[in-house]
């Protein structure tokens, strides 16, 4: 591509609704423009990368005996009803209705619509294994679209599903799709662990995430220093660390605490220690409301209490429905007189003659047992902390962020049973057909690639990734000499399939290189003077130093190059 003729923009301040360095340099680099909340183009720079990754996807994808296929976006409500995820997605799908008042969504996810063609194929055991996928664009009205690529409304998703007759076969395609993956992310150099996670929405009997890390990610992955755990936070076991007090129950005594806004503030004015207190906090799941207890020191876990529950849905409730349930203020509900149920951690077991809010404005109640209120559940809600102990071992625990770049689900029957898709075995007996899920974030891959790979300059692309392998930066376009060898540079690694861009703009030196570090391209000749010695510079995009090379020796360079460092 030659800048001069095509379409090339950067901008050079950092954009004030991106608050992510993805997200600013994307839109920097001209790669991507939003167009609302959640929405983005994909301009022709970025555009080439979302192909190479998508490439490489379909690559292994194929070389795993997947075969592609492209679904609709717009498909009837009727089978997500049908599948009983219509009510479970709720106001995430977009929904409309077309001019006969016939209900349709934008597709979210397609589970539904694989089943439906595979019902066309699968008919006896005979027909099976097989494995579909599409690279397509979803759609989900997030409530809070952030982070640039990361959360979005629109979204390009690899998903796959495989078919199987039973657990085993499942296995099977489940373990070829987990390879896959493996291969396609280190493939694109990523930085990534594979952690245990909630089925969700989704459903089914086992879920696994690639992880991308980075300090942006939304997600906290769990790890030991001894053992090869690896979880999602949201699913990790607390150990049971309740330590039983030993001492004689005392009364109950209700104490005068005014301008209590903090946990700390108990500590500081009071005296009382932070083992010797539990917060309670009022949650509103699936319509009904109950007091939730946890140490000081914790936080609640909301997927372990929608799992406690069997719950869909979960909030904390607002001001006013605290308000008018502990009849106090905020921060003053406590387990003590509350007319709702109430469901306490594990480790509160353990307590005694601990500190509550007293369900009245700057009261707390001190000397409180569980004698003293009426436990409705008690379970492991709470999420672990850095420096708990292991599940699984014993060791420590410690916390990464990350960015879920893909997903693999064994989903078992769920969808089989519910949409009808069965098969025959050997005895003509009608089983349901066995199904996996796969699905791969494509633009959260470029997202999560330019978090782990950037510089004060801008992007620092991988060799496979890139837009362009390399650009020629044309000092002086008044130059006859410079501008001959510069276009004889382009035509040549051009015709021997090295992806060149040619920036022979009418711009400062300084404003070329800038541009071109910007977008991430990773090598850079550049031609200048030094054309009468027979020579050009170039820069690897990721090293701080040029060296000089002889012109006749630059495709021989350039092409070991791209060899070493394409994965």
């Amino acid at each position: 591509m030659k800048l001069k003729e095509n379409f090339f923009v950067t901008i050079r301040e950092n954009s004030k609704d991106e608050e992510t360095i993805s997200g600013n340099l994307l839109v920097r680099s001209g790669m991507v423009k939003k167009a609302g909340s959640g929405i983005y183009y994909f301009l022709p720079l970025g555009l080439r990368v979302i192909k190479k990754i998508e490439n490489i996807v379909r690559e292994e994808m194929n070389n795993a005996n997947a075969a592609e296929l492209v679904m609709p976006s717009l498909l009837p409500e009727d089978v997500y009803i049908k599948s009983g995820r219509r009510e479970n997605f709720g106001n995430d799908m977009f929904s409309l209705k077309d001019r006969y008042g016939r209900n349709y969504v934008l597709g979210p996810t397609h589970e539904e619509m694989f089943v439906e063609v595979a019902k066309d194929h699968i008919k006896s055991y005979k027909d099976m294994p097989i494995n579909l996928y599409q690279i397509a664009n979803k759609y989900r009205d997030e409530p809070r679209p952030r982070y640039g690529l990361i959360r979005v409304r629109e979204f390009i998703m690899k998903d796959a599903y495989s078919f199987d007759r039973d657990l085993d076969g499942l296995h099977i395609s489940y373990m070829k799709m987990f390879d896959a993956y493996k291969k396609i992310f280190d493939r694109m150099g990523i930085d990534y662990k594979i952690v245990t996670a909630s089925t969700g929405v989704m459903g089914g009997l086992l879920s696994e995430e690639f992880q991308a890390v980075t300090e942006i990610g939304e997600d906290i992955l769990v790890l030991c220093d001894k053992c090869d755990l690896s979880s999602n936070i949201e699913i990790t076991e607390c150990v049971d660390q309740k330590i039983v007090d030993d001492e004689q129950e005392l009364e109950l005594e209700l104490i005068h605490t005014p301008n209590v806004k903090t946990i700390d503030d108990l500590v500081n004015n009071y005296g009382i220690p932070t083992s010797k207190m539990a917060k309670t906090l009022i949650y509103k799941i699936d319509g009904k409301f109950y007091a939730v207890m946890v140490k000081s020191h914790r936080e609640v876990n909301e997927y372990k209490l929608l799992k406690l529950l069997n719950a869909k849905e979960i909030e904390l409730a607002d001001y006013a429905d605290v308000e008018r349930i502990t009849k106090a203020q905020v921060g003053f509900a406590g387990p003590v007189g509350i007319e709702i149920p109430v469901i306490i951690d594990n480790e509160v077991e353990g307590m005694k003659n601990f500190l509550v809010g007293a369900n009245k404005t700057d009261y707390h109640y001190k000397n409180v047992n569980l004698k003293d209120f009426k436990v409705y559940l008690q379970a492991d809600i709470a999420n672990v902390m850095e420096g708990d102990k292991c599940p699984c071992c014993g060791g420590n625990l410690y916390f990464k962020k990350g960015i879920e770049i893909g997903n693999t689900f064994k989903l078992g029957t769920k969808y089989s049973e519910s949409l009808g898709l069965t098969y025959l075995d050997e005895e003509n007996n009608s089983h349901p057909v066995v199904m996996g899920c796969y699905g791969i974030g494509i633009g959260r891959i470029l997202a999560a690639i330019i978090e782990q790979n950037n510089d004060e300059n801008g992007i620092i692309l991988p060799m496979n990734i890139a837009p362009y392998q390399v650009s020629i930066v044309l000092i002086n376009d008044k130059d006859e000499k410079q501008v001959e060898v510069a276009n004889n540079l382009y035509q040549e690694l051009t015709k021997k399939g090295i992806e060149v861009i040619l920036d022979n703009r009418n711009e400062r030196p300084g404003v070329k290189f800038k541009d071109m570090d910007l977008i991430g391209i990773p090598l850079r000749i550049t031609v200048g003077k030094k054309i009468d010695e027979n020579k050009v510079e170039l820069k690897q995009r990721k090293e701080k130093e040029s060296i000089d090379i002889e012109i006749n020796n630059v495709y021989e360079i350039i092409s070991k190059l791209i060899n070493e460092q394409s994965m």
